[in-house]
């Protein structure tokens, strides 16, 4: 054996799969295991192979586990069937579970002492074996297939430990193949899934198409890593606005609350403490080119950025942008807010089927209704005038019931005596 090619051929699999020289050295000699003991084992053994890459020396060893004579099942007469019904009463009993010797597979502490000193009762201990080169055809094709299932393990393994530390970021993909309405999307070492509710409405997609995905989750299954994509996921507009804008990805500028409706409209709202940087002009860059290649990348869905403030009147007027607000009147308890617009801005702040108000109240967590100076000024006249028309109410009742109580009192008041009837005589 050429002892550089086969290092060569080890570390060009180790880094096409992404798996460790050693654990490829380990797969080899788990294979070479089965191959001996397929050919020249024995029923029960426990097969050991060490290969030592740099000599292509190879040394085969039976592993035997160490017993003492407390640990043994006492030899039963009859079928298998009772020997299983005595193990399993001895569970249900919580007793320790006896072991039935095996020569191929256990040895007396007594013996064991003899190889190596000191060896305890549980403990395992090695003998060497004769090395064989030439194996059959089956115990080959047995190597083979262990190599290979290895191997898949192992790289289900590192991808799921590569992708599931990705959960949350945005990567670069190529549509694979589709599936109905299910895209399946290559994304470097692994391929994930695109579900049509994670997918923009009306969005249209082709065999070879690049585009940026988001990593929504990432699952362990027995075939490998399900990995989740999303192109509706909120998050996936900040994380783009983290690559194109240098302020984002520093800290500098930061991202307080999103607002979307995917392929429509999303609202973004931006924040920083440094003096004398623009956040939002930050986020548009020059000529708009920054905000645009988002836009682009979302398949032209309109991008409002405003300003993030803790006061929050100018925090709900900025979010009805690019509505302008006069006024905003806010119920901290009950968390609703009243925005006053000029008469020609009220449909603007409301928006095409109240879009542009129901992502407002998305951003900000309060409840928003939009009115015009108008509206609110026959509001207040109206409420005036209610509120005259039942104080006149009131007047008036309360005369009518004074009245009332006077008429009875004299009704109830007798005439003097020897005051005669007005035109009587007495």
């Amino acid at each position: 054996m050429d002892q550089k090619q086969f290092l060569l051929a080890v570390n060009q699999i180790a880094e096409e799969k992404g798996i460790a020289p050693e654990q490829i050295i380990e797969t080899l000699e788990m294979a070479i295991a089965a191959a001996y003991k397929k050919d020249y084992g024995k029923k029960g053994q426990n097969i050991k192979v060490h290969f030592d890459p740099k000599t292509g020396e190879i040394e085969v060893y039976q592993v035997f586990l160490v017993v003492s004579k407390d640990m043994l099942r006492p030899e039963e007469e009859g079928e298998g069937a009772i020997e299983e019904q005595a193990v399993e009463e001895n569970e249900e009993l919580g007793e320790d579970k006896k072991i039935r010797f095996n020569p191929y597979k256990h040895i007396m502490v007594e013996e064991a002492q003899k190889i190596k000193k000191g060896v305890k009762p549980g403990e395992e201990v090695q003998t060497k074996l004769e090395t064989h080169t030439d194996y059959g055809r089956i115990a080959a094709q047995t190597a083979k297939q262990v190599i290979v299932q290895r191997l898949r393990e192992a790289e289900r393994d590192v991808i799921y430990n590569e992708y599931s530390g990705k959960e949350g970021e945005v990567v670069s993909a190529i549509v694979q193949r589709i599936e109905g309405k299910n895209i399946f999307l290559d994304i470097g070492k692994a391929s994930g899934v695109l579900f049509p509710e994670e997918q923009i409405p009306g969005e249209r997609f082709f065999f070879g198409q690049r585009l940026r995905v988001y990593i929504l989750k990432v699952e362990k299954t027995p075939k490998g890593a399900n990995i989740i994509l999303s192109r509706a996921y909120p998050k996936l507009v900040s994380r783009l606005f983290a690559i194109e804008v240098p302020e984002i990805s520093t800290g500098v500028v930061q991202i307080k609350s999103i607002a979307r409706e995917p392929g429509s409209r999303t609202k973004i709202a931006v924040y920083t403490e440094e003096e004398g940087v623009d956040p939002v002009g930050a986020c548009v860059g020059q000529k708009g080119s920054r905000v645009q290649t988002v836009i682009n990348e979302l398949g032209g869905e309109k991008i409002d950025i405003i300003q993030w403030n803790e006061n929050m009147n100018k925090y709900i007027a900025n979010a009805l942008s690019p509505a302008k607000v006069l006024d905003v009147e806010i119920n901290e308890a009950k968390r609703n807010a009243l925005a006053i617009v000029p008469e020609d801005q009220l449909s603007l702040a409301i928006g095409q089927r109240g879009q542009n108000v129901r992502l407002a109240a998305k951003l900000t967590g309060w409840k928003i209704d939009v009115k015009s100076d108008k509206m609110v000024e026959e509001d207040r006249k109206a409420n005036k005038k209610a509120q005259k028309e039942s104080m006149e109410k009131e007047k008036k009742e309360a005369k009518k019931e004074k009245k009332a109580k006077k008429t009875k009192k004299t009704k109830e008041v007798p005439p003097a005596s020897g005051i005669p009837p007005e035109g009587g005589k007495k």
